[in-house]
Order: C-alpha cells, then structure tokens, then sequence
C-alpha cells in the first residue's frame, strides 16, 4: 500500500455511507441462534485436530463502568457497586476453566486483550485472580513476545497502578481520551485532564510498555476545528505508537446514553469532514503513518512493519502483528472466532450466570463459514490489510478464476475505478491513496450479503 495518503472533500463526501468495519466475515448480522453450544464444541474440536493448529487469543469482555460517557454504544453497566464485579469474576474464572479444557494444552495463548465497559474497574488484585486463572486454564505464553492488551480509562487508575500492569504481564495499553477539550468533556460525561494522561503515558515509558496506543473520536458535540487542533497538539507531543481516531455515530433513536448528548451541540456533518481533514493532516505531518481503519503508527511500531512485509492481520480487536490466532472470547456479549465459526456469548448478566450455573458456555448465536465465505473473508482481508487483493495467490488456494468468480463485484467497482479510488491491473486489485479512507466501500463490493437494509445497521465508512 502507498505510504501516501490523499484527502479528497468531494470523494469522503460521496462514499460516506452506512457500511461494515469488516473486523470479521460474514459480519455480525449473519450470527444465528441456530449455532448452539454443541457447534462450538464441534469448532473446537476440529481445531485441536487442525494438521497445524493456531495459535490461541482470549477476549475478556469487564462490562462495568463507575460513570456513563454519553457517546458510548458499547456493552456496559454502569454501578459504583463494586462487589459486582466479584461475583462477575466468580462466573468468569468458571468460564476460564470450561473455555481452557476444551483447547490442546501444547496450543500457546499468544494473544490477550482486556476491553469493556472499563477493564480497569477491576483492582490490581482482581486482575491478577483472573490472571491467575488464565494461567491454570492455558498455555500462556510468558514470553515478551506475547501481545497483552488491556484498555485503559485515565481516571480509573494512577502511574503506580501502570507498572503493576506491566508486572502481571501487559505490555501493550490503549489509552482512552476522546478529547482534551473541557467542553467537549463536559458535554459528553467524561472529565479527564491532560496532566492526568501525562503522568500515565511517562508511566508506561518507564515500566517499558512495548506500545502505547490512544483513541481519539472526532464528531463529538462542541467540537470545533480550532479546540480539536489543540488535541491533537497534546496528542502529538505524547508521542503514542498508535492512535486510532474514531468517528463518532450518533444515533440516539438506538443508543439511549446518546440522548442525553443536546442536540444544539452536535456538529454539522462538514464539521466532521473539517476534523477527519485536520486529523489526517496533522498527524501525517508529524510522522505517523495511515494503517487503515482509522489508526495512525509511528514509522517504526510493528503494525507499519507488518503491514509493509504483508504479515498485517485484522480481528474483531481491529488491526494485529500476530499470526491467525483462533479467538476465544470470555465474558458477557464477548465474541469469539475457533476455526472457520464465529461465536457470540449471552449479552444479559442474569442470563450469563444462569448458563454457567446450569454447567453450559454462555454461548447464544454462532455461524459457521462455508467455502464461498472463507474466499470471501480472504479477499476482504487481504484488501485491509495489504491494500491490494493479488488475483494469482487467491486462484492458487481456491482453485477459481478471479475475474470470472468475482466478476459481480468488479462490476460494482466500475465507479470507484472512474473516481481513482482502485485500480485493477492484469493480476491485482490495487487500492490508491485517495482510496485509503473508502476502504471499507471497496471491500463491500466483495461482500455476498449486504443488501440495503442491512447496510443501514453500520457506522457510515468515513
């Protein structure tokens, strides 16, 4: 992929329509409650049996939040009850337990991320229980050259608290900041100072975090292209390894927090057009390189490496150095991926205990892929990932012919091609620097399943 980037207004405009994340296929909407927990099991298995099994990664979903941001869509519960969390983590190592008999105890965990709600609710002692727990169910790998992950909300922790991380094993954090601005903070619930980041970003330095990433969402009510410049000013001189800059989805009428945003706040859509615009601009200029999907690296951090040797991978945790893992995913509304199935866990508490207590995964709706859907899965990534879909290697593992097979899809590209967006040369579909940003509108022309009702389900692409 070109390391250029170019920002055409007219173009983002254009393309900028409801569309999938991609961080799996088939997407979301497809899972169905007919895959039950025996097919999870029957996943499971044949992944064990696998003449070259994967690698293991463990999703663990903390639904629990001290206060409500009003912009979240996520799976939360909003307490300050902390014993919760104790029974939660009761429930949790039990699933730990069922989750890790199921796996060959020679198959590494290499891969750990930590998400919510806010994973860092839980106490540094509660941590280590699950930890702990992790440890007796797997085969961890305790090497550093593990990816442990853990999302990070500034005001729920202290610099002290960042080199226990470390010590349990963590060695990467993504820091959650949204935006520095204090009527923005205001606006949306959530009140963090820049000092505050500051401390736990040096904190991270010190303890030798091997990357530390921020979020940044621009869309935000009150945000303006001046207060935002000044955000990413303070972005800049911390220096993450990563920054993923979100667009912001309000969607009040399905998202009930959002309705406590006020409407006279919101910015106009060509606000959001100014700020992804500023975004791409600023950070460019100061050395970060465009990975896709809304995130930025450092030239030297491994996803730009990975991405530039063609290692670079894509799950439901967004862009990743590690091999295919196969996906286990712990926890209430936790997602997981073993072998060529998805797998979604129950999204209510009482149902989620209830599950366990009856000696049952928390397994609620699945889906397995058939042929067409791995070739399709394969064609999307490699477009996500690599920024280009090589006709001759995807003919050579599926047997087919590219131009004929997928000659729907091309067609649907005649547009984009017009607008300078791809290319399709001789062997390969290329995706070009102005293109980068509708990347997700290039791989819905490979996606069987999108039809205009369900595309209005999605964020819009840009």
């Amino acid at each position: 992929m070109d390391q250029t980037m170019a920002f055409n207004r007219a173009l983002v405009e254009k393309y900028d329509q409801p569309g999938p994340r991609y961080t799996s296929y088939p997407t979301a909407p497809q899972f169905h409650s007919a895959f039950a927990i025996d097919d999870y099991h029957a996943a499971a298995r044949a992944s064990n049996e696998a003449l070259d099994p994967k690698p293991l990664s463990v999703y663990i979903h903390i639904p629990f939040c001290k206060s409500l941001c009003y912009y979240c869509a996520c799976n939360k519960i909003i307490t300050q009850k902390t014993h919760r969390a104790v029974e939660y983590l009761e429930y949790l190592k039990r699933e730990i337990a069922m989750q890790g008999a199921l796996f060959d105890k020679s198959r590494k965990l290499t891969q750990l991320h930590f998400g919510g709600g806010t994973p860092t609710y839980l106490t540094s002692e509660q941590l280590g229980e699950v930890m702990k727990a992790l440890r007796q169910a797997f085969n961890m790998d305790d090497s550093d050259a593990h990816e442990f992950s853990i999302e990070v909300d500034p005001r729920t922790i202290d610099p002290e608290r960042i080199q226990v991380l470390r010590e349990q094993g963590f060695n990467r954090l993504s820091f959650g900041i949204q935006d520095f601005d204090e009527d923005v903070q205001h606006a949306v619930n959530r009140l963090q100072s820049e000092e505050q980041v500051r401390a736990l970003v040096s904190a991270a330095r010190a303890a030798q975090f091997k990357s530390v990433s921020v979020d940044l969402i621009y869309g935000l009510p009150l945000q303006t292209v001046a207060s935002f410049d000044r955000t990413l000013d303070k972005i800049i001189a911390l220096r993450p390894d990563r920054i993923a800059a979100y667009s912001y989805a309000h969607l009040p009428e399905r998202v009930r927090a959002q309705r406590l945003i006020r409407r006279e706040d919101m910015p106009p859509p060509e606000r959001k057009l100014e700020l992804l615009e500023l975004t791409i601009h600023r950070l460019t200029q100061a050395g970060y390189v465009y990975i896709g999907m809304d995130h930025f690296a450092l030239p030297d951090d491994e996803l730009v490496l990975a991405r530039n040797n063609g290692t670079l991978q894509r799950n439901f945790q967004g862009y990743s150095t590690h091999a295919d893992c196969d996906l286990i995913g712990l926890g209430v509304s936790s997602i997981g991926k073993v072998g060529d199935s998805y797998s979604q866990s129950v999204k209510e508490l009482s149902r989620y205990y209830g599950r366990l207590d009856d000696g049952m995964l928390p397994v609620q709706r699945g889906y397995r892929l058939n042929d067409d859907d791995r070739l399709r899965r394969e064609v999307i990534l490699d477009l996500m990932c690599l920024g280009r879909i090589d006709f001759g290697d995807i003919e050579r593992r599926h047997g087919i012919v590219f131009r004929d097979y997928f000659a729907g899809a091309l067609a649907r590209l005649d547009e984009p091609l017009e607008d300078g967006l791809v290319t399709i040369e001789d062997d390969a579909l290329v995706l070009l620097p102005q293109g980068q940003l509708m990347m997700r509108n290039i791989a819905m022309a490979f996606d069987a399943y999108l039809d205009g009702e369900q595309q209005t389900r999605f964020s819009r692409t840009v």
